[in-house]
Formats: structure tokens, sequence, C-alpha cells
């Protein structure tokens, strides 16, 4: 296991300039683990991101009878499919804080049938997954709450799955809709499947990786726009051989922002173009604030604007919340009052990022109006040294590092990033990661 100090002291830097290649796609690798489970037929996985969440979808499928090998030292994996059916019938599931584990594996549970139950950590017993319990047991599951109704921790017995329709509110989090869908074919054994979507479906490019990945399992899925989808009956999950994981378009919006912040050229290498995840929609806000952007097949660059700071940005952010805490904090580098709207999916994550982002922004001088879903961040005229507390909370880890960037290097100010483990959960390297770019000691 990799050892983190307590706090890490992140030295201010003048300019971000160099490559670095990204880890894996969490997004991607946690659907293609368990679409690699259900499938027939054997997958091997190259590229697996290694992290906390991995982990814990690793675990929890060799758990339940999942044959799985790693390839040497590399994050290449073999996985052997069971073919829609769960070898083990009864286990204790420990899902940490890792929602792309724990809700795809609920409706998975739920309709393949057993005695499970699904716990994690004191945070994901915090994050709701109502929606989704509500949609399973209004066709036949049994889940039930052994904690606060509304929120883990699960216990799943074996129901009797009636699915012709099924309906799901949007507006709370994609994943519910991404963990019935992948559940779909395997409720579409004798009549195609529709999941009905109630109200606005947030984060819709995540319902498209999951689109994506299911087509390359062989299982279409016929939609309706962003308010139905339906799966034919008779459609099984089948290894495609083999399948690459992109880099993670979330990570990579930490190193093109300190691009875009403190000159560059920066480039990130493992996702581009032709990316199928929506957060390499990141670069049009960085665009929209004056940075210039480049792509190829495989990466993206970022070059600061040569007029002047960052424009201030007002966005809807909807598309792409992961990644919009990044420009939250590239606002305070802005010359103006910036504005996120449409960010309320913030406050159901690892942990409240709205109220989060906003204790910490100020922490750095910023003047910060915090709303039930925006956020409008006006800079300070210099950043303050400060020590930033990131809730065990990735994210709140890596964007606030950019923080130590070109204004507070003129200000000499110091910033500290208290408990930088967390990083752990999607990115155990970024900080050495980060150092490469600005050329500085970490501490």
């Amino acid at each position: 296991m990799k050892r983190y100090p307590h706090s890490l002291d992140l030295q201010p830097a003048i300019h971000a300039k160099g490559a670095v290649r990204l880890p894996g796609s969490k997004s991607i690798s946690n659907r293609t683990l368990l679409l690699a489970a259900l499938s027939e037929g054997t997958t091997h996985i190259h590229e697996l991101l290694a992290s906390d969440d991995t982990h814990v979808m690793l675990m929890a499928l060799q758990k339940l009878g999942v044959r799985w090998e790693q390839i040497g030292e590399s994050q290449d994996y073999i996985v052997h499919g069971v073919g829609g059916v769960f070898p083990t019938h009864q286990a204790d599931l420990f899902m940490g804080n890792a929602g792309t584990a724990i809700r795809p594996l609920t409706a998975a549970l739920a309709v393949t049938g057993g005695d499970y139950t699904l716990h994690g950590v004191a945070r994901m017993h915090e994050r709701p997954i109502g929606d989704l319990v509500d949609a399973l047991n209004a066709v036949g599951a049994r889940i039930e709450y052994t904690g606060e109704p509304g929120f883990p921790p699960l216990h799943i017995r074996r129901g009797l799955i009636r699915a012709r329709q099924l309906k799901v509110r949007g507006n709370v989090s994609s994943q519910f809709l991404t963990a019935l869908l992948m559940a779909a074919p395997l409720m579409a054994r004798e009549e195609a499947v529709t999941i009905e979507v109630v109200g606005e479906l947030i984060s819709k490019p995540y319902i498209e990786i999951t689109l994506n990945l299911m087509r390359r399992f062989g299982v279409e899925v016929r939609r309706d726009g962003w308010q139905a989808f339906t799966v034919e009956a008779g459609q099984r999950y089948t290894s495609p051989g083999a399948i690459h994981v992109e880099g993670d378009a979330s990570s990579a919006s930490y190193f093109l922002a300190a691009g875009a912040i403190a000159g560059g050229p920066v480039r990130v290498i493992g996702v581009g173009r032709d990316s199928i995840q929506g957060d390499v929609r990141f670069v049009d806000a960085l665009e929209r604030m004056g940075a210039t952007i480049t792509m190829g097949d495989n990466w993206i660059e970022a070059v600061a604007n040569a007029n002047g700071p960052l424009r201030a940005i007002d966005a809807d952010f909807n598309h792409i919340p992961d990644a919009a805490m990044t420009i939250a904090v590239a606002a305070l580098f802005a010359d103006g009052t910036s504005t996120l709207r449409n960010i309320g999916s913030w406050r159901v994550k690892e942990t409240d990022r709205l109220a989060a982002m906003a204790t910490e922004l100020r922490k750095l001088g910023a003047e910060v109006e915090e709303g039930a879903d925006y956020l409008r961040i006006t800079p300070p005229a210099t950043i303050l040294p400060a020590a930033i507390d990131t809730y065990d909370d990735h994210r709140m880890a890596m964007c606030f590092s950019l923080a130590a960037l070109t204004g507070a290097a003129r200000a000499g100010a110091r910033i500290r990033i208290n408990d930088p483990k967390c990083v752990a959960k999607t990115f155990p390297d970024y900080f050495e990661a980060f150092a490469s770019i600005t050329k500085d000691e970490l501490f």
C-alpha cells in the first residue's frame, strides 16, 4: 500500500509544462469489470485503473465467485465471465465509497437473486440509493434497508422480477439509470424491458459511456431521446475478447487547467478527440476562458491565454459535474466573477461538494455565493495561503492543487492539502504527476 503524509505542502509554481500519462477511467473501469463478469467468455482488460474504487469492485466480484487474474505487475486483467449468473449466492460485500460499484451491483444482484448484504464507509451510508431501490422493488425485487431508509446498507434477497417496464427518476444521479441499463439484459430473457426516465436526466454523458460499453459487450439499447431506453428480449452479454480502458478524462482536467493557468503547454496522454467520456468537453469551458486547446487521437494539450488572464465564465455544467470542480478553482485566476450553474448533483457525491468547495475557496480569499445548485466565485486580488480540507474526497484534493500555481507563486503563498491519501480513490500517484509538470518539490 502506498503511504501518504497527513498533509502535503505544495510549493508555489510559476509555470506548468510537460506531459502526463493518465490512469484509466474509473467510470469505464468499473463498468467494464461488471460487464466482463456478467458476460459469456473471457475478457482481457487492458490498462484498468489502479485505485480504491476498482479494488472494491474486484474484491466484490471475487466474493461473488467471479474468477479474475492480474497479469504480472501490469494493469491488465483477465476476467472469466459467468454468463449472467453469479456462482456465489450469499455474500457480504464491502463497497467502500464507490458509487460506480454499489449501484450497478445492487441492480445486478437484485435481478440474479441470492442473499446479499452491501455496505460501505460512513459517507456511503449518506449517499442516496432510494430511487434505484424503488425502481427495482416495483418490479419484484426484494431489497431492504438495514439502516436509514433510502440509503445503504442494503439487504438483497431473491425476488421474482417481472419487468416489462421500469421507471426511475433522473435528477439525482445518472448512476441509477446506468445500473438499470446494465441489469436490463438479465431481466429481458423472454420479453423486452423498457426503462422510463422520470423528469430531467442529469449527467447524460455518463449514460453514453454505459450504452457504448454495453454495445461493446454485445447488447444494443434502443432509446427514445433521453426519456426511454429499451433492451429487446434474448440479448446476452458476450465478451469482446479484449477491451482497452481509456485514460480518465476527469483526471485530465487538472493538468489541462494547469496549462491554461500557468503557461503550458501541458499535454495529457490516454484520452483524445474520439473519447467516449463526456468529461472531454471540459476543454470547451477552458477554451471559453481563453485557453488554446489542441487534440489528437490519444492526447489533449492546453496552453494559457496569450492575451492575459483567463476570462470569467458563466455556464451550465450539468453535463460534466466532476470536471466542473476544476473550473471552480480555475476561476480563482479569471478576470472577473464566474458562475457554475446546474451543479446540484455535487451535494450527493463523495461529500457535499457545493458546500465544501465554497468553504475552501473562501479560505483562499475568494468571495463565494453558494446556491442550491450553483456557485458564484469572485477571485481575490491575491490568493491567500491556506490549509485545504479534503473531506475524504479525491477531487477536492486534486483540484485545489491548482491553487499553488501562478497567482499563489507571486504572493509566496503556501498551499497545504490535508489528508492527501484520498487521491487513492482514483489517482494514487496524482501529486507526483502534478509535481512533474511544475518541477517543484512536494514536501
